[in-house]
Formats: structure tokens, C-alpha cells, sequence
């Protein structure tokens, strides 16, 4: 993914695998302070979803932004590059 506004990752948006599993909330971002390039979605994981296979961070799962592959109405992630 080239680039993303940060305008379009507003929180309480809709994460969503590619396979249509919906994952969870975007709650919040990490980002590396020194570039600004951003390393993880804080994500409140569905209580339906298996987020065994996720680093997990209190109540969120993090999801590496190297996995997203689309951020329009949702955000839209590749599972197998997400998974620990």
C-alpha cells in the first residue's frame, strides 16, 4: 500500500479480512515516532473472532499495517500476513 491519509483511518472504523471475516473496531494507531510511518492498528477484536493467532495488547489485537491491503468504507487486511 503506497499511502493513506489519515483522515481515512478514523477510529471506530470496520476491520475486515480479505476472505469477508469481519475482525473488529479500529481503536487506535501505533506509530514510530522518529519517521512517523505507522507499525500497528490497535484493533477491539469481535467477540465472534479468533484472535488466538494475533498479538494481543490488553483488550486490543494489533495488526501489522504492512497486512493492510485496502482502507475505503472498511479497512481490509491479508490474515496470513497479520497472524504472529
Amino acid at each position: 500500500m503506497s499511502k493513506v491519509f489519515a483522515r481515512n483511518l478514523l477510529f471506530n472504523k470496520q476491520v475486515m479480512a480479505t476472505d469477508g471475516t469481519e475482525i473488529g473496531t479500529l481503536s487506535n494507531i501505533v506509530i514510530e515516532i522518529k519517521g512517523g510511518r505507522i507499525i500497528d492498528l490497535m484493533v477491539t477484536p469481535n467477540p465472534a473472532f479468533d484472535a488466538s493467532r494475533y498479538k494481543k495488547e490488553d483488550n486490543y489485537i494489533l495488526i501489522p499495517f504492512d497486512s493492510v491491503s485496502a482502507v475505503k468504507d472498511y479497512i481490509i487486511i491479508d490474515k496470513m500476513k497479520a497472524r504472529v
